[in-house]
């Protein structure tokens, strides 16, 4: 059977990610995002499925940089709606807790909910580690915010569910693959995800963007981050609507070759329809 890698634990929203988009793989837990990418490379997993940005926090921290050097191909998206859920010891009573362990981020997610009932939060490694941890513990004052089916994985009951305080916190996953499958320019929505450096000349960046727009390209998304430890060498992540391969987004992309030092093409994908933009311009 193929095999999917993820950071965290059994149970984690990754867990959840690879359930819902490849119930056909075998689940593989890895200590870090690290981990899960060379289990890829090495071939002890066929995918990683890897967390790139919250609809509440943005980016996550560290894997814009690890992508580029993955040496892993982006053949897919997946979107998780984060739902966050109170877990406790059988038995326990939604007055008893006293303690709800998570994931700093996700504690963020549900401050009044855990104000509302006098919980006290306590930082966690991440959500299904702590699911995890208080089900070894035993303690009905301690509870775990995470995933349904973390509580599933580890005993405990839900008791009270879908406690965020934002209603549409989502996750995006990118699928990635050691081989570079591309999506055929037909088949459908498609994004393009790539990297690229700009040349060191006056407005570099305002005229590699100019192709975008002349060419009615849409870019959902540009980020910058710093690269070898120095201020002056900054790397753009982009997301782009279309593929290499359509007319308009091959005279951006030349355009773009003008005035970039690098330029990377992580994955050509299908797009999520339910959250595909189908429009605009850069």
């Amino acid at each position: 059977m193929s095999t999917i890698a993820f950071q965290g634990e059994l149970g984690a929203y990754s867990h959840q990610a690879c359930h819902e988009a490849r119930p056909d793989h075998d689940p593989l837990p890895c200590p870090t995002f690290e981990d899960a990418i060379a289990a890829v490379r090495d071939g002890t997993a066929d995918l990683a499925m890897l967390p790139v940005e919250n609809s509440t926090y943005g980016r996550v921290a560290d894997i814009h940089s690890l992508l580029p050097h993955s040496g892993l191909h982006i053949i897919e998206e997946a979107f998780v709606r984060v739902h966050i859920n109170l877990l406790a010891v059988p038995g326990t009573r939604l007055e008893d807790v006293r303690v709800a362990q998570s994931h700093t981020v996700l504690l963020g997610q549900c401050r009044h909910f855990l104000g509302t009932h006098g919980i006290r939060p306590r930082i966690g490694a991440d959500t299904a580690g702590s699911a995890k941890q208080i089900a070894a513990a035993g303690d009905p004052a301690e509870a775990a915010l995470a995933s349904e089916m973390a509580g599933h994985i580890y005993g405990l009951d839900v008791l009270a569910r879908h406690i965020e305080d934002h209603d549409r916190n989502t996750t995006r996953f990118l699928i990635m693959s050691r081989d570079p499958t591309r999506a055929a320019p037909s088949s459908g929505p498609i994004k393009t995800t790539f990297v690229f450096r700009v040349r060191n000349i006056p407005a570099a960046l305002y005229k590699a963007m100019g192709g975008f727009a002349t060419n009615g390209v849409n870019m959902t998304k540009l980020e910058s981050y710093m690269v070898d430890g120095v201020f002056t060498a900054t790397q753009f992540y982009a997301d782009i609507e279309g593929h290499p391969d359509d007319p308009p987004v091959a005279r951006a992309l030349e355009e773009l070759r003008y005035f970039t030092s690098a330029l990377d093409i992580l994955g050509v994908y299908p797009a999520d329809p339910e959250h595909f933009e189908g429009g605009g311009a850069a």
